[in-house]
C-alpha cells in the first residue's frame, strides 16, 4: 500500500553497472536527507559536486547532486538527484544508507510518476505517454509517445468536456429559470447544432484509433499458404537470419512463429504459421488451428503460393488486406500479375525490395488522414466510443426530455474525464503504474 507521506528513493538510470548511476529522491523528508549525505545542499535546479557521506562519515562517493524543492519538481514534491559512478557496490550502498532513514523506503513501480499524477503535475494520457516513450524502439512509436506527454491529446480531451459542460448548464439553466428574462428560451436550439458538430469531431478521432493502436503495438503481418509454399524462407529473408526451420518436408512448420522488425521507423510484428491444408494428424490440425487463429487477428495477411497454384484469399473471421505472393520465381516462369500481386524468391531475394514497398505503402496509406494526436490503447477507445454513444442517445433522443438528454451528455464527459484521469479511475491506477520500472 502507497504512502504518499513516505519519501521515496530508487535507483532511475537503468540496470548496473553502468557510467553512471542516478538515484532519485522524493517526499517531504528528500532535501533534509540529501542534506545529510552531501554536507550542504547546492541551489535548486544547479548541479553542484559533492562527497556523499553515510552519517558515520563513511565516504561513499563523490558525484553530482541536484535538488528541486516543491512544487516545481517532476512530482510536485521536494526532490533530489545524486549522481555517483554507476558500480553495484556504490549504489546499493547508497540505497542502504538511504533505507536507514525514518520514513525513507524503497520506491515502487511507477510511484513517481503516480505521485505526478497526484499532484497534478501530469493527467494519466501523459503518464501513459511517458510510459510509452520509455518503451519506444522505433521512430514512430517515439513520436506517438511524444505527442501523448506534450499534453496536446489530454487538451483536446478537455476541450471536448468542457464543451459538454457548457451544454449541460445551459440546457439546466433552460430547464430551472425558462421564465427568467436572462435566459434564452431557444438555449437548446444552439446547444444540440454544437453537439452534432462534436459528435461528429469525436467520430473522426475515433476512427484513427486502428492507427494510433498500430504504431504503438506495430503492424500484424501474418504469412499464410499451403505447406511447402516458402513462408518459412521469406520468414528468414524478412529477419535476415534463421528463424524458422526450412526443410523439404511438408508440415515442418508446426507451431506461430514471430519476429519484430522495423520498417521505416514503425514497428512491424511478422508471423509465420503452419501450412494450411486438409489433415487428420492431430499436432498439425492443432498447427493449422492456431495458424487460422493468428489470420485472424491480423492486420495484413500475405498469402504465399507456389508459382502456378493460386493464393488463398479468404480467411475465415478475416477482412483485412491480403497481399497474393507467387513464391520461388526462381524456378518458374513469372506469373502475368493475374494471380498475384507479386511474385518473388527467397533464395534470390527477388521481389523482396518490392514486398518491403507494399508494406510501406500500406502503413504510408493508413497514416495519411491522421496526426499523431491519437488514441492508442484499448483502453483509450473503450472510453471515446462510451462517450461517442451517450452523446449520440442525446443528440437524436428528441422525444426524451431535457434532463434525460443532459444526463447523457453527463456520461459523455465522464467517460471523457476517465481517459485523462480528471475523475475517480483508482482501480485502473494499480494496472497502469505497474508498468513502470521502479525508479520511474
Amino acid at each position: 500500500m502507497q504512502d504518499f507521506n513516505d519519501t521515496i528513493f530508487a535507483l532511475s538510470s537503468g540496470g548496473l553497472p553502468a557510467g553512471v548511476g542516478v538515484v532519485r529522491i522524493s517526499g517531504p523528508e528528500a532535501l533534509d536527507v540529501t542534506n545529510v549525505l552531501v554536507g550542504s545542499l547546492p541551489k535548486p535546479r544547479q548541479a553542484a559536486l559533492k562527497t556523499i557521506r553515510t552519517r558515520n562519515g563513511l565516504v561513499i562517493d563523490r558525484g553530482l547532486v541536484l535538488t528541486f524543492p516543491g512544487p516545481a519538481s517532476f512530482t510536485g514534491e521536494d526532490s533530489a538527484e545524486i549522481h555517483v559512478h554507476g558500480g553495484k557496490a556504490v549504489v546499493a550502498m547508497l540505497l542502504e544508507e538511504l533505507a536507514a532513514f525514518k520514513g525513507c523506503r524503497l520506491a515502487e513501480h511507477g510511484e513517481f510518476s503516480r505521485r505526478a499524477l497526484e499532484n497534478g503535475k501530469m493527467d494519466l494520457v501523459e503518464v501513459e505517454g511517458l510510459a510509452d516513450l520509455i518503451a519506444a524502439e522505433t521512430e514512430m512509436q517515439r513520436r506517438l509517445a511524444v505527442e501523448h506527454t506534450a499534453g496536446g491529446l489530454s487538451k483536446l480531451y478537455e476541450d471536448w468536456t468542457d464543451r459538454l459542460t457548457r451544454a449541460r448548464a445551459l440546457i439546466e439553466a433552460e430547464l430551472d429559470f425558462a421564465d427568467e428574462d436572462d435566459v434564452p428560451g431557444s438555449v437548446s436550439d444552439l446547444v444540440w447544432a454544437d453537439m452534432v458538430k462534436l459528435q461528429s469531431e469525436l467520430s473522426e478521432h475515433l476512427a484513427g484509433a486502428d492507427f494510433g493502436e498500430i504504431v504503438r503495438d506495430g503492424l500484424k503481418v501474418v504469412i499464410a499458404g499451403a505447406p511447402n509454399a516458402g513462408k518459412s524462407s521469406l520468414m528468414n529473408a524478412l529477419a535476415r537470419r534463421e528463424v524458422a526451420i526450412v526443410t523439404e518436408i511438408a508440415g515442418t512448420t508446426r507451431d506461430v512463429l514471430h519476429i519484430d522488425l522495423n520498417i521505416e521507423g514503425y514497428a512491424v510484428k511478422l508471423y509465420d504459421t503452419a501450412g494450411l491444408r486438409e489433415t487428420e494428424e492431430v499436432v498439425e490440425r492443432e498447427g493449422i488451428r492456431r495458424a487460422l487463429k493468428t489470420a485472424a487477428e491480423a492486420d495484413i495477411i500475405l498469402s504465399l503460393a507456389e508459382i502456378g497454384t493460386p493464393a488463398q484469399t479468404d480467411f475465415p473471421e478475416f477482412d483485412g488486406k491480403v497481399i497474393r505472393i507467387g513464391t520461388k520465381s526462381d524456378i518458374h516462369p513469372i506469373d502475368d500479375g493475374e494471380h498475384y500481386d507479386l511474385c518473388m524468391s527467397s533464395s534470390t531475394g527477388a521481389g523482396l525490395a518490392e514486398l518491403h514497398q507494399l508494406l510501406v505503402s500500406d502503413l504510408l496509406t493508413r497514416s495519411a488522414a491522421f496526426s499523431l494526436a491519437l488514441p492508442s490503447r484499448l483502453r483509450h477507445r473503450t472510453l471515446l466510443t462510451d462517450s461517442l454513444e451517450a452523446l449520440g442517445r442525446a443528440v437524436t433522443s428528441t422525444s426524451a426530455g431535457l434532463d434525460m438528454r443532459a444526463e447523457f451528455l453527463r456520461q459523455a464527459a465522464h467517460s471523457l474525464g476517465r481517459i485523462t484521469g480528471r475523475v475517480d479511475v483508482e482501480d485502473l491506477l494499480d494496472v497502469i503504474f505497474s508498468e513502470f520500472c521502479i525508479g520511474k
